[in-house]
């Protein structure tokens, strides 16, 4: 497969897990130019004849990871863009026109980051425990477990 074509059929995938790990639409279409970015650069890194998403997905999350860890240090000094834009704004009429998937996608942003990135991954996405657990660099055990324990958290947030 050709690279750059494999690249632009992967774009649809690399959005949804971005706004898995950012649950944050702009945040999302940052990390996916960064990690198209990133695999432009490093294409010779990639070994054509295996997955070509896998790859794309470690590297979104390897920037995810150092996103979020900036953030982090940021954090500690400035309030969130979010706390200015509510301020006088009644939410009424935006909670009475909320969809289920408003319901589901708020439900996936309570859970935990790591339980989070194994849901995204596995029901949204598709991958496979093994495939996902490569992936995460994490025993599929683990990957299993988190799955479950996001599941379940989900599940009842749902039935809240």
């Amino acid at each position: 497969m050709d690279f750059e074509r494999g690249l632009q059929e992967c774009l649809p995938r690399l959005r949804r897990f971005a706004h898995g790990l950012s649950q944050n639409a702009a945040d999302a279409d940052d990390l996916t130019q960064a990690t198209i970015e990133r695999a432009l650069r490093a294409r010779d890194q990639w070994t054509p004849g295996t997955r070509l998403v896998s790859w794309l997905y470690r590297i979104m999350r390897n920037l995810w990871v150092d996103t979020a860890r900036s953030r982090g240090c940021k954090a500690q000094f400035e309030a969130p863009p979010e706390a200015g834009e509510s301020v006088g704004f009644d939410p009424r009429p935006g909670m009475e026109a909320a969809i289920d998937l408003g319901t589901a996608m708020a439900a996936m942003d309570r859970l935990p980051e790591e339980q989070r990135e194994v849901v995204v991954l596995i029901l949204i996405e598709g991958l496979g425990y093994r495939e996902t657990a490569e992936l995460l660099d994490l025993p599929i055990g683990t990957v299993s477990s988190r799955l479950v324990r996001g599941r379940t958290a989900l599940l009842e947030m749902l039935g809240e």
